[in-house]
């Protein structure tokens, strides 16, 4: 068994701060294939690039921070649900901004149980947010922040990828470094992988997933992995607590019937 770590960041304001995990084990059952890849529409998430020019990663990191926000889920720790001893938590992950209309792309363990939401942009908003669509099985969840002025990211399309690809990984590791950004490169493409919960013993699994060695630590849950024009092709979810540079991301084509879904909704 080796174990990977949901990375989202839950620390209990009553004592000292825990990270939430989940153990998982490579391969074992093969799971459902991934949400199906859906044309991104209403939304104005911009249309991915097709340039082959050499890029300037300096400005496609500057660009792609600004599309790139801190969650943070303020609920109940809900690590056994027959405990009396639940008490008040803050979980911090990632998200990433598919509309200028609010709507925000992130995991669904970074906003599961969450009482209130609020998010940090990149240029010092702070922001209310509420949930919109969620897909627990695949771990995705669209929320929609209200009040300020966002930037939305350009998708990319994950079934282009190669492994070997330059890829770049930006987030709020341990909730408190936002918009780290991390270089690494596509190691594999299509892994599955089979997640238990350490509190309750439920397990689930998540196929087709992007293996990288771009370093993705504990409040990275939910922010973008990008290839070198800046376009988002994943959502960093989990790493190996094992071994090193061993990450996973959701590919971003997997998300897109649920961003539709949510501008619907939003509408």
């Amino acid at each position: 068994m080796r174990t990977l770590l949901a990375v989202a960041m839950l620390s209990a304001v009553l004592g000292s701060g825990l990270t939430f995990g989940m153990a998982a084990a490579l391969g074992g059952v093969s799971p459902a294939a991934l949400a199906p890849a859906a044309t991104l529409a209403p939304t104005d998430a911009q249309s991915a690039s097709t340039s082959d020019e050499p890029t300037d990663l300096v400005g496609v990191v500057s660009k792609a921070r600004e599309s790139v926000v801190t969650i943070t889920a303020r609920g109940v720790s809900r690590r056994n649900p027959f405990s009396p001893f639940n008490v008040p938590a803050t979980g911090v992950g990632s998200g990433i901004v598919v509309s200028s209309s609010g709507l925000i792309l992130t995991n669904y363990h970074v906003v599961e149980n969450a009482d209130t939401l609020s998010v940090a942009t990149s240029d010092g908003q702070t922001l209310d947010a509420t949930v919109i669509s969620t897909d627990a099985v695949h771990d995705l969840a669209v929320i929609r922040a209200t009040g300020g002025v966002l930037q939305a990211a350009t998708l990319g399309d994950s079934d282009q990828l190669l492994v070997g690809q330059t890829v770049l990984a930006i987030g709020s590791p341990l909730g408190e470094f936002t918009e780290t950004v991390t270089r690494g490169i596509v190691s594999a493409l299509d892994r599955d992988i089979t997640v238990g919960d350490q509190a309750t013993g439920a397990s689930k699994s998540l196929s087709g997933l992007i293996q990288t060695d771009a370093a993705i630590n504990p409040g990275n849950s939910g922010g973008p992995l990008i290839n070198e024009r800046g376009e988002v092709v994943g959502i960093n979810s989990a790493v190996s607590q094992q071994a090193e540079g061993i990450g996973f991301a959701i590919p971003i084509n997997a998300a897109k019937s649920l961003i539709d879904q949510a501008a619907a909704a939003a509408a």
